[in-house]
């Protein structure tokens, strides 16, 4: 059995994964868990495929870790605790510790490699660790952001080669860097597309309003319940809605709200559902590696 083959597939089961779930979230600015569950058990499996020649401690230890990460995915803690948040809280904060003190005696006694704690189990460790600090920290608004990035490190834990060889220097750094940081970081990249876009957009039509200009454009209220805006102008503070249908209720709200003052007209900031620039950046990960990394390798 080639494994080269093998890590392979679970690279192609993401980035179908990741292009599947970018097509739904854009159309509807939701993804079902059942289909990052999906990416996650078949990319997962065929990783431990990967490392079964280092014997049962590394495969043992990588399903520990993969179970860890998909359990995010799953409702077990409304199962076993209802409402009560904090103990559900609580139990989730000692899965994590958990986890990470086993990874950290184990690599102690046996070390760190094909026979020990496999790079690829740290890797997701270390992965969901950022994935779930950005998503408490708000600095990824969705819950599906988050899960998308573990569910990366599931299927592609440490950065595949690229089609295109990076510098030197970059093959190096790269060679125990977590995929879904990849992932994350080629994704921040490519959202620099969207301002410009505006810009451009708008001074096409001589729509200018300040700083605005880069984040969105004018839109008729009548329009705000097919799209997936946030009003900016008339400042709106967007509340916590729960789904996208939330959502849509809300900007009908706000029609209505508008056309009674008058309004005809509103700036709006596009909601650039952020599993999409994922999937941007999964795809360049594969093609090209990190591109920040190989930026900074020629400085």
């Amino acid at each position: 059995m080639q494994f080269g083959d093998v890590s392979d597939a679970a690279t192609a089961v993401l980035l179908v994964g990741f292009v599947v779930a970018a097509v739904i979230d854009w159309r509807t600015r939701e993804v079902d868990d059942r289909l990052w569950l999906g990416v996650a058990v078949v990319g997962g499996a065929l990783q431990a495929v990967v490392l079964s020649p280092g014997g049962w401690l590394p495969v043992l230890l990588w399903v520990v870790v993969a179970a860890f990460a998909v359990q995010h995915l799953l409702p077990w803690d409304e199962v076993l605790f209802g409402d009560d948040a904090s103990l559900a809280g609580y139990a989730e904060l000692g899965l994590y510790v958990a986890v990470g003190v086993a990874l950290f005696l184990v690599g102690l006694r046996y070390g760190v490699g094909s026979a020990g704690v496999p790079p690829a189990a740290i890797a997701v460790f270390v992965s969901v660790l950022v994935a779930r600090g950005l998503f408490e920290s708000g600095l990824l608004y969705g819950g599906a952001d988050a899960k998308a990035l573990m569910v990366a490190a599931v299927a592609v834990p440490i950065d595949a080669a690229p089609w295109f060889v990076t510098h030197a220097s970059a093959s190096g750094i790269l060679a125990f860097y977590p995929f879904a940081i990849t992932v994350l970081m080629n994704g921040a990249l490519v959202a620099v597309v969207v301002p410009i876009a505006l810009i451009v957009r708008n001074a096409s039509r001589r729509q200018w309003n300040g700083w605005r200009t880069f984040t969105g454009y004018p839109l008729d209220v009548e329009e705000l319940p097919k799209r997936f805006v946030w009003v900016a102008d008339p400042t709106f503070h967007r509340d916590d809605s729960e789904t996208s249908e939330d959502d849509q209720k809300e900007r009908a709200r706000l029609r209505d709200e508008l056309r009674a003052k008058g309004i005809r007209t509103v700036w709006v900031t596009p909601q650039i559902p952020f599993v999409v620039l994922l999937a941007a950046g999964a795809i360049l990960g594969v093609v090209v590696g990190n591109v920040l990394v190989d930026l900074l390798s020629f400085v």
